[in-house]
């Protein structure tokens, strides 16, 4: 069998699986050729990474350089986000298949030119959206897609984001919202997904409010905090929860800190300095075809880190609870702050998911969940064989086209838009296609 040659484009820490994916687990059945990034020292790192394997490096202005010289079959885009359509359409327009992170792209005019591409290519575009393959999601969309509530006629999504994963939202790239669409493009297209998978209906309106409440430097100084350094290696570690110290972890040093000569690029900004542009509370209405409404809400600076869904039916009622981080130790402690608690006093908000399935007049019944190790609740592992090896029957259809990608970021697009105007906005007023198209 002949190995399927990858390049891949953007070498921050999300490459990390993919690089992995195809020099041990999945190497059987394909090749990394290349490596493309705007930073020649991620790149230099990832190479002592991969030896003694050889693969050739090329900085991002070479991008269809690489092309040319190694040939490969398919473009894997991890780069920030808003290059995302860069690196897609120049790979679709030369009948490559690409493999993108998610959100597929930032705004409505860059899905436009995905779409163009798309539809004039022989290759074909994946979105990796890991949430569909997590085993408790899964068991959701199947006990829905059997009509276990009947019709959905209502659901509510709250996400919490905690003050470690959260606050590193306002650290990053991401805090610009040019670069990343702000949280409703960048995190919670993960979110919308999801709603539109577990329902397999495309959402049809969005009305959003929102705002940045928490960080920033004119929320820090309303609240009472001192002026603080620009960089987070620069606070007190013994007084500042939010201190942000780079050198301390192997990866981000040599990713990040060390990278900073070539570019300028600060990975730790504070989290309450000057700059931030996107939200960090943010709630929406999202009005689906069928009826369904969903009321969604994002929280970037929540104590503990999961999410909550309920589903309302015609014929009773679903809900999911999953704890990701029970809660968040500060830096002040020295230890990692995303462990769960070992000492002596039980946690009365333990990690673990609950679903539970109520018909009417009927009592409770909870589901049992299947446990999986590995990023994104397990999901990660499932999602990787089923890019890299060959489709399989998935009567859950989770694995996420080009047409899921546009439904999913284009619910973000109209937040954002609603946020600036402050009326709801038709999805389809925007000209691209819901409900036709490749899978």
């Amino acid at each position: 069998m002949t190995r399927k040659r990858y390049a891949l484009v953007g070498t921050g820490s999300r490459a990390r699986m993919y690089l992995k994916a195809l020099t041990e687990t999945h190497a059987d059945v394909g090749e990394l050729v290349a490596l493309c990034d705007t930073n020649p020292v991620r790149l230099a790192y990832h190479s002592e990474q991969l030896q003694p394997a050889t693969v050739a490096t090329y900085p991002a202005a070479d991008f269809e350089k690489m092309l040319d010289e190694q040939r490969p079959d398919c473009v894997i885009v991890t780069s920030i986000d808003v290059t995302h359509s860069d690196y897609i359409c120049a790979a679709l327009d030369r009948g490559l298949d690409v493999i993108t992170e998610k959100p597929m792209t930032t705004t409505a005019e860059r899905i436009g030119k995905i779409v163009d591409s798309v539809e004039k290519s022989s290759g074909t575009l994946t979105v990796t959206f890991n949430y569909r393959y997590s085993p408790r999601n899964s068991m959701v969309r199947k006990l829905i897609a059997d009509g276990e509530i009947g019709t959905v006629t209502a659901v509510h999504f709250e996400w919490l984001l905690n003050t470690s994963h959260g606050a590193d939202y306002f650290r990053r790239w991401h805090r610009e919202k040019k670069n990343s669409g702000g949280l409703l493009v960048h995190k919670s297209t993960h979110h919308f997904d999801l709603a539109n998978w577990w329902l397999g209906r495309s959402p049809e309106s969005v009305y959003a409010r929102g705002g940045l409440r928490y960080y920033g430097d004119e929320n820090a100084a309303a609240r009472g905090l001192e002026p603080r350094p620009a960089l987070s290696r620069d606070t007190d570690p013994a007084t500042d929860p939010f201190h942000f110290d780079l050198a301390a972890n192997e990866t981000n040093r040599r990713l990040y800190l060390e990278a900073e000569q070539a570019d300028g690029y600060h990975r730790d900004q504070d989290v309450f300095a000057p700059g931030i542009t996107i939200e960090d509370n943010l709630s929406l209405l999202v009005g689906y075809a069928g009826g369904a409404n969903l009321s969604y809400n994002l929280t970037a600076h929540a104590p503990w880190e999961g999410y909550r869904v309920g589903f309302t039916g015609t014929a009773g009622r679903l809900e999911i609870e999953v704890v990701e981080s029970s809660w968040v130790r500060p830096a002040t402690t020295n230890v990692d702050p995303t462990a769960n608690d070992d000492g002596e006093h039980a946690d009365v908000r333990p990690k673990g998911a609950r679903i539970l399935l109520q018909k009417h007049w009927q009592q409770a019944t909870e589901v049992e969940v299947q446990t999986s190790s590995g990023g994104h609740g397990g999901g990660d592992v499932i999602l990787l064989d089923d890019l890299f090896r060959e489709p399989r029957e998935d009567a859950l259809g989770r694995k996420a086209g080009y047409l899921d990608g546009i439904r999913s970021v284009l619910v973000g697009v109209a937040g954002n838009q609603s946020l600036e105007t402050g009326l709801p906005v038709r999805l389809a007023d925007h000209g691209f296609p819901l409900e036709e198209g490749p899978a």
